[in-house]
C-alpha cells in the first residue's frame, strides 16, 4: 500500500483520484520525452565503473596516470550508455544515485533517468514487469539486453508543488497497478484517510482469503 498511494497536502479532499500505473514521488534526473511504448531497464549499481574491485587498492603514481584512468572511466561509461541506446532503451530506473557522467550521456542518447528508488519500489516493479535488474558489466556488454520492461507511458506529474514521475507498465501478471492520489488541506487529514483506506483494503484482503478457503 505504501508504494501505491501518494499524499498531497494543501488541496481539497475532492481532488483525490485514482491513476493507472505507478507514481514515484521524485522528479526525473534526466527527462527525454519519447512517444509510444518505451523499453526500460532497472539497475541497482552505478553505471560509472570503478577502477578496482572492493577490497583491492588502486594506486595512482602520477597526474598523467590519474588523467588516463579518468579517460578510461569516461569511455567505459559512454560504451555502457551506447549499449543501452542500441537496445532502444528509453528509461533507466536506478535504486542508486548515478554519477554526473552517466546523466550526461543519458541526456545525449535520449534516455530518461529516475534515481534513488526504494527497495520496495524496485521489488514492486520487478513483480509487475517480470524483469530482473540489468547487470551493466557482464561478460557480454555488446549483446542484446533481454531484461527490459515495457512502459506504455512515462511522464512528469505535478502533485501540488511536488514533481513526480508517472509510469504505466505492461504487466505480466493479473495485478494491474493503480495509484491513489490522496488530497487534503493538511497532512493530518490525509493521514486519517490513509489509515482508513489501508484498513479497508486489509479487511477486503482478509475477506477474499476466507472466500478462497
Amino acid at each position: 500500500f505504501a508504494e501505491l498511494h501518494a499524499a498531497v497536502s494543501g488541496l481539497p479532499v475532492e481532488g483525490s483520484r485514482v491513476l493507472p500505473g505507478l507514481v514515484l514521488c521524485r522528479d526525473f534526473t534526466a527527462y527525454c520525452p519519447a512517444g509510444g511504448d518505451l523499453r526500460a531497464v532497472l539497475v541497482t549499481e552505478p553505471l560509472r565503473p570503478a577502477l578496482s574491485a572492493p577490497g583491492i587498492e588502486f594506486v595512482v603514481d602520477s597526474e598523467a596516470q590519474y588523467q588516463a584512468s579518468q579517460r578510461w572511466i569516461t569511455r567505459r561509461t559512454e560504451t555502457v550508455m551506447e549499449h543501452l541506446q542500441r537496445n532502444n532503451i528509453k528509461l533507466l530506473l536506478s535504486s542508486v544515485k548515478q554519477d554526473e557522467v552517466v546523466i550526461y550521456y543519458a541526456k545525449l542518447y535520449g534516455i530518461s533517468v529516475v534515481e534513488c528508488l526504494s527497495s520496495e519500489e524496485m521489488v514492486l516493479i520487478c513483480e509487475v514487469t517480470g524483469v530482473s535488474p540489468y547487470v551493466p558489466f557482464g561478460d557480454n556488454i555488446h549483446g542484446e539486453i533481454t531484461e527490459t520492461a515495457i512502459a506504455t507511458f512515462c511522464q512528469p506529474l505535478l502533485l501540488g508543488s511536488e514533481r513526480c514521475v508517472h509510469i504505466g507498465f505492461t504487466s505480466v501478471c493479473a495485478f494491474q497497478p493503480h495509484c491513489l492520489i490522496l488530497c487534503g488541506p493538511v497532512s493530518s487529514v490525509i493521514e486519517q484517510h490513509v489509515t482508513a483506506l489501508q484498513g479497508v483494503f486489509t479487511m477486503l484482503q482478509q475477506l477474499f482469503k476466507t472466500v478462497d478457503q
